[in-house]
């Protein structure tokens, strides 16, 4: 499904998520899990939440979960699929188109998994610059992309930048942050013919430094 760039973002996400039953896999992203598993549990901002799995994952680890995405059918997908755990409570879903709106406070983790969009509309690298000025100081920001998309998937002239250019895009003052992790990584998903669909992604880890 090509993006018509004269269809909103938001209208665009609502029909790819209404397409199907299910849009991901429902289990939280590999990355996630192995940079944020050994993190002590704060609040959390989750960025492109989906259908929920990142942001059930983190608060079922006792962190306060706000989860954010541009489309609603996502969103409450996502708040039933929670409703299904115990930690429903610790999760607060909201709506929001991330060019124009951005969700207030600051946060132990800010997480960017996959915030990929085939519109310009979306403009990345201001996100990404508000996401790590929510981060408290001694807090992580955590962003994941792809390096590369399959030739199935839509829209795979999305512009895929690489964590170094990630992180000179973040434009982070000099001596207020630590470079926790800057790589690209296999990763290993299943396909749509149901075969193993190996490719490649990247991840930046950032601390904000207390003092």
């Amino acid at each position: 499904m090509a993006h018509d760039v004269t269809v909103p973002d938001e209208e665009y996400w609502d029909t790819r998520y209404a397409q199907s039953d299910r849009m991901w896999s429902g289990r939280p992203n590999s990355a996630l899990v192995r940079e944020a598993g050994d993190l002590a549990p704060g609040s959390a901002l989750d960025l492109g939440c989906g259908e929920g799995a990142d942001a059930i994952w983190l608060a079922e680890r006792g962190w306060e979960v706000t989860a954010v995405d541009i489309s609603g059918v996502a969103l409450g997908r996502a708040a039933g699929h929670a409703a299904a755990t115990a930690v429903a409570d610790r999760i607060t879903w909201q709506r929001h188109d991330l060019s124009a709106t951005f969700p207030a406070g600051t946060f132990d983790l800010v997480t960017a998994q996959f915030l990929h969009s085939p519109s310009d509309a979306m403009p990345r690298e201001d996100i990404l610059r508000k996401a790590a000025a929510a981060v408290a100081p001694g807090g992580v920001l955590l962003i994941v992309g792809h390096a590369g998309l399959p030739a199935w998937e839509p829209d795979s002239a999305v512009p895929l930048p690489t964590p170094e250019e990630v992180v000179a895009d973040l434009g982070l003052p000099d001596g207020e942050w630590d470079l926790l992790r800057c790589e690209e990584h296999p990763s290993f998903r299943t396909g749509h013919d149901g075969k193993p669909d190996p490719r490649t992604d990247n991840t930046v880890k950032l601390r904000r430094r207390t003092a």
